[in-house]
Parts: C-alpha cells; sequence; structure tokens
C-alpha cells in the first residue's frame, strides 16, 4: 500500500498535491511518504511480533536519507549497514548502537573501529580472514566484537542475477562445508564473541521457497553448531521480500506470509531472530516526480522525453527493470511511446513501448516505486546535479536532501599547478 493517489484529478501524496512541490523544488525530485514508511513498518512488527525479541534492521543501502532513517528509528527499528558512512548515518539519525548491524564483505580495519568504538550489536562475518582482521582491532582497542557468520547456502534466490546473493559462485558469506572450521578457529582468536549465523540470498524475492530452503540449511548448521559445543544465541535472515512494481505480475509475499514461514522453521531454534528488510518498508513510499521536456517523434513510437535520467533512476538501466509511470494529473487519454530521459545513453530509457497517459511538454509525471535503490544509486554521469529529496507528513512537507548545485560539481575538481589556473 501507498499513499499516492489521485484527488480531484491530481495525484497527491498524503495531503501535498504533487504540482505544489514541483513548482517549489523542480523536477526531478524524490518525493516519500511518511505514512507508507510507518504502515510498512509497522506490520512487519506486527507480523514477527510472536517471536522472541526480534530485531528489525532496516537496509540503509535501500535509502540513506537521513529523514527517513529518523522516521524509521521513531518506529524502533534498527539499521542494516554495510559501510562506515552508513553507519554514521543511522547513528546520526538517532539509531540506537545496539540496533545496528554492520554486514558487508569488504569491512575495513578503520570501518571496524568505527563500529568498534560507537557500539554495535554485530558484525556479521564473511570470511575467516575478515575475522582475523576485526580480531586484531578488537584487541588493540580492549574491545570484544560480537560476531555472526554469515553463510552462504548455495540457493538461488529467483530473483535478478545482479541482486542475487545466496549462490555458491556469489562474493558472500562462508561455505557450508566451512562453518565448523570457522567456529573452532573462532573460539581461538581473542576478542570475538561469535554469537550467530547469518544468511542473505538476495533481494527483490517474489516467492518464499528459496528463503524456506536456505532457513532449513541453517537450522541444520545451528543443529550441528551447537552438538559441537559452540553457543548460538542469534541467528539473522537478511531480508529481500520483494514489493510490487509491475501490476500484472504475481504479488509477492506478504509479511504475515513470512513470518508464517519463519515460525514454522525457526520457532524452535530458542534465540533471537535478526531482519534485514529494505525495500519492503521503503519501495512503495517514494516516487521520481519528473517533467515532460518534449515528445519527439520515432521509428516505431513518439519519444516522451522527461527530464529525469538513469543517473536520477539506475534501476531500468541496470536491471532492466520495471516501475509504473503516470501523468501527474490524466486526462482520460492515453499514448504508446517510450519514456527516457536526456543522458546520452540509449540506455537512458524508463520504458519502451509503454501504454501511459497522455502528455504533452511541460506536464508532469511520476515514475512510481522509487523509494528503494533509487536516489541512493544517483550519479553526477553528464554532469547533472543530484535530484532533490522531499519528506511528505500528511499536509507538511520538507526537502530533506537539497538539489546539488553544479557550482558543487566544479568546485570539486582540482586543476594541477602544471595546467595554469581555470579561466574566470
Amino acid at each position: 500500500m501507498n499513499h499516492f493517489e489521485l484527488r480531484d484529478g491530481v495525484l497527491h501524496c498524503e495531503e501535498v498535491p504533487l504540482p505544489r512541490i514541483a513548482e517549489q523544488v523542480g523536477t526531478p525530485v524524490y518525493v516519500y511518504s511518511t505514512a507508507t514508511m510507518q504502515r510498512h513498518a509497522r506490520v512487519m512488527k506486527t507480523a514477527l511480533a510472536a517471536l522472541k525479541e526480534p530485531l528489525v534492521a532496516f537496509a540503509v543501502k535501500a535509502n540513506p536519507n537521513a529523514a527517513v532513517l529518523a522516521t524509521l528509528a521513531a518506529e524502533g527499528l534498527g539499521a542494516d549497514v554495510v559501510s562506515g558512512g552508513e553507519y554514521r548515518r543511522a547513528r546520526a539519525a538517532g539509531i540506537a548502537a545496539d540496533k545496528i548491524v554492520f554486514s558487508g564483505v569488504g569491512k575495513t580495519a578503520d570501518e571496524m573501529a568505527l563500529a568498534l568504538e560507537g557500539g554495535v550489536f554485530q558484525f556479521n562475518v564473511e570470511s575467516f580472514p575478515e575475522a582475523e582482521m576485526l580480531s586484531e582491532i578488537a584487541v588493540s582497542m580492549g574491545r570484544i566484537a560480537p560476531v555472526s557468520f554469515r553463510i552462504n547456502p548455495d540457493v538461488a534466490a529467483g530473483s535478478h542475477a545482479k541482486i542475487s546473493t545466496g549462490a555458491a559462485r556469489d562474493k558472500f558469506g562462508i561455505s557450508t562445508a566451512d562453518v565448523m572450521s570457522a567456529f573452532s578457529r573462532a573460539r581461538e582468536l581473542p576478542g570475538l564473541d561469535a554469537q550467530g549465523v547469518a544468511v542473505h540470498i538476495g533481494s527483490q524475492l517474489t516467492s518464499l521457497k528459496p528463503l524456506e530452503s536456505a532457513f532449513r540449511r541453517l537450522g541444520d548448521l545451528i543443529g550441528e553448531l551447537r552438538s559441537a559445543g559452540h553457543r548460538i544465541s542469534v541467528a539473522d535472515l537478511g531480508g529481500g521480500l520483494g514489493v510490487p512494481y509491475d501490476p500484472d505480475a504475481p504479488l509477492p509475499p506478504s509479511p504475515a506470509d513470512y513470518a508464517r514461514l519463519v515460525g514454522r522453521i525457526a520457532g524452535g531454534w530458542d534465540l533471537r531472530l535478526v531482519f534485514e528488510p529494505g525495500r519492503l518498508i521503503v519501495g512503495n513510499a517514494g516516487v521520481l516526480l519528473t517533467r515532460v521536456i518534449r515528445i519527439k517523434e520515432g521509428a516505431s513510437s513518439p519519444f516522451v522525453i522527461v527530464d529525469a535520467a538513469m543517473n536520477d533512476l539506475m534501476r531500468p538501466s541496470l536491471y532492466d527493470a520495471w516501475h509504473g509511470i503516470e501523468a501527474v494529473v490524466p486526462n482520460d487519454d492515453t499514448m504508446v511511446a517510450d519514456i527516457v530521459g536526456p543522458v546520452c545513453e540509449t540506455g537512458d530509457t524508463f520504458a519502451r513501448a509503454r501504454a501511459i497517459d497522455r502528455v504533452e511538454a511541460g506536464e508532469l509525471m511520476v515514475i512510481r516505486t522509487a523509494g528503494a535503490y533509487a536516489a541512493t544509486m544517483g550519479s553526477t554521469y553528464n554532469s547533472r546535479p543530484l535530484a532533490a529529496e522531499v519528506l511528505v507528513n500528511g499536509s507538511d512537507w520538507a526537502v530533506v536532501r537539497k538539489r546539488q548545485e553544479i557550482e558543487a560539481l566544479i568546485d570539486g575538481d582540482i586543476i594541477p599547478p602544471w595546467l595554469g589556473s581555470a579561466p574566470s
């Protein structure tokens, strides 16, 4: 569910008409709904309420905007971070240190020290060399690092290959064959508390079957580890539940469906469960608001050229992802068109031969389901400044990230002395 609806023929975000935001902030601009994020966070927490003290740690990579993180912190969510930058943003937004899980295959010594100094629920360790480095850092700081080893269960997620993370060929985690050795060797490392196991097989999952396979394998490993004398008090089950992008595609499993699966498999594990939802919480809470620059005739379909581009929303170019595209003020007429941006790449295409509301130059459109893996993946390709971001809360709204100025890009470049000074 989302809170972007037509009122008197104009698309609103909660109580705010989108044209008002476009007029005052310009386009392209991301617009997020507080009510949608709150609802999704509460639905997830309610679904998992029967479990023993579950930790719901929002995947910060999905949307790291401070206002988004603060909204979710107020709902009691923690954070799953994969970099020092994400850790600092989560803490700055008010997320408690003991609700932060530090994941990622390439943690540096500086990032480990940052989290040890500031506090962390656990590190999800993805290799034994990483455990050795973390041990050294923890000992040097006089700290104990809480650790879960991330397991690679060799389960294909069934989603796009670039967002699948649980197959043997993927870079993530320790193979099941090496888990017992990793725990045994970790016992010999000072400064570590190996408290659990973790698994995460991918993103935008539209079936529970791969998750069931991964969870059952994890449960078997927990039993084997406990039989060998290892204390396992935490199991991180990752995230990855998909959201509906295409209305013609089957609906992904609901949080309630997911929770029933978890209860059936993990309910008797007698430990604390951790979850890392990202897209599920914020995906449908955002749209990318854009303005039509012009209509250009094409060989088969006209091109609707908008001022948003692949540097603003990379998913269609990177993953061939489908996003709903609508007029902000529809006129009950339709057209078939290619919707494209101004970047000099053929990949700068949001949709091909799509039936959409008929639009003209100057009119506003939205690209739906743009709250996750959208602004966070933005770039300045073609020297296009990063788009602004707006958060709506009922009838109130605020810019929560200013549009980047081109001067900031220019000023960031440094001309070396042998080239002389830049022309004024």
